[in-house]
């Protein structure tokens, strides 16, 4: 399980990848995203169980006025319900996949919907983090918890973390900027550090930028876990296009991210580094050679010698240690010099 790897220090940081309402309520586009996500290498997909009724009014505003078919953000909400059954065959697809199952809860009968179905983890979005009653339903299940720090104070989110803590729940803390796309200089990877001291858990990374950049950057600092929206392309329909990074890209981040992690679970010592490229050294460094014949008894001076590749003979650092002795044999012009001719 998730948490398992993250507690037993394996380096590895788990990569969540957000499909949220990128299906645009299309259940086929929702199992396509699973495989895309599966095939890409994540570890983790992650929906959003939104039911309009329990969490909407009609006066709800629109986050981004993206919509040309809901008249409203509830009737949007609306149309990106499914079924339970329906949530359990994405749930069942995701784990044939080897993908863990993950969506945030918007009410409590999402919480049941998807308590019903067997979610192994909860990730509570950051709209919720001071939505203590639906805390203490989601803490009632004694699952594990990820909480996205988005929209929260710190005031609030000791609160959630504190609701959790005292019911012996293990939960995980995520740095999230809530802007769409997040721009650089408030994407806050600084207390991704902060959270995992404040709070002794693992963190991690709530990814709003569009870019893999921040991911790589984080994976390089050792977070533990990394959530990213995904899209099948940028000319795709829905309120998080702009905050999302393509599938391609998306394989290029878990390449990315893999390969920093086997940089930096591997230090070395350059001694050691040193030794295994003795051989290939020869190849790059040059060597004390003559720059014409030169006859026995001959004292070398600096305008008799030069360097040239490869470094099989007297290195060039020891030309102080040459000029000045003498030549016990005639040698030809581009001749390594060596111990054996001098005197």
């Amino acid at each position: 399980m998730l948490f398992e790897s993250i507690n037993k220090n394996t380096h590895k940081c788990c990569l969540i990848a957000e499909v949220a309402q990128a299906h645009d309520g299309s259940l086929g586009t929702a199992h396509a995203y699973i495989d895309a996500i599966a095939d890409a290498g994540a570890d983790a997909v992650k929906f959003q169980t939104h039911i309009a009724e329990a969490e909407s009014t009609p006066e709800e505003p629109w986050r981004v006025k993206f919509s040309k078919q809901d008249k409203t953000r509830y009737d949007y909400w609306k149309r990106m319900e499914f079924t339970k059954v329906q949530w359990k065959g994405l749930k069942e697809h995701a784990e044939e996949k080897g993908l863990l199952f993950l969506s945030s809860p918007f009410s409590f009968e999402a919480v049941d919907l998807l308590e019903d179905i067997g979610i192994k983890v909860w990730k509570i979005a950051s709209g919720e983090v001071n939505n203590t009653p639906l805390l203490d339903k989601i803490a009632q299940t004694k699952k594990p918890v990820i909480i996205s720090s988005g929209m929260s104070a710190i005031k609030e989110l000791d609160q959630a973390v504190n609701l959790f803590k005292k019911k012996g729940i293990q939960y995980a803390v995520m740095q999230c900027t809530a802007a769409y796309p997040c721009p650089p200089e408030k994407i806050g990877l600084n207390l991704i550090h902060d959270f995992r001291r404040r709070y002794k858990c693992p963190a991690g990374l709530s990814d709003h930028s569009g870019t893999i950049f921040p991911g790589l950057a984080g994976a390089a600092s050792g977070m533990d876990l990394l959530e990213i929206h995904v899209t099948f392309s940028r000319q795709m329909f829905g309120p998080d296009v702009a905050a999302s990074v393509t599938l391609e890209e998306l394989k290029t981040l878990v390449e990315g991210i893999r390969y920093i992690e086997l940089v930096n679970a591997n230090p070395v010592k350059k001694d050691e580094i040193y030794s295994e490229m003795r051989s290939v050294r020869k190849l790059f460094t040059k060597s004390i050679i003559t720059k014409n014949k030169l006859k026995k008894g001959t004292i070398l001076k600096n305008e008799d010698l030069t360097f040239k590749k490869p470094g099989n003979g007297i290195p060039p650092g020891e030309i102080n240690n040459i000029i000045g002795k003498k030549l016990i044999r005639d040698v030809p012009e581009d001749h390594f010099l060596s111990m054996d001719d001098l005197g």
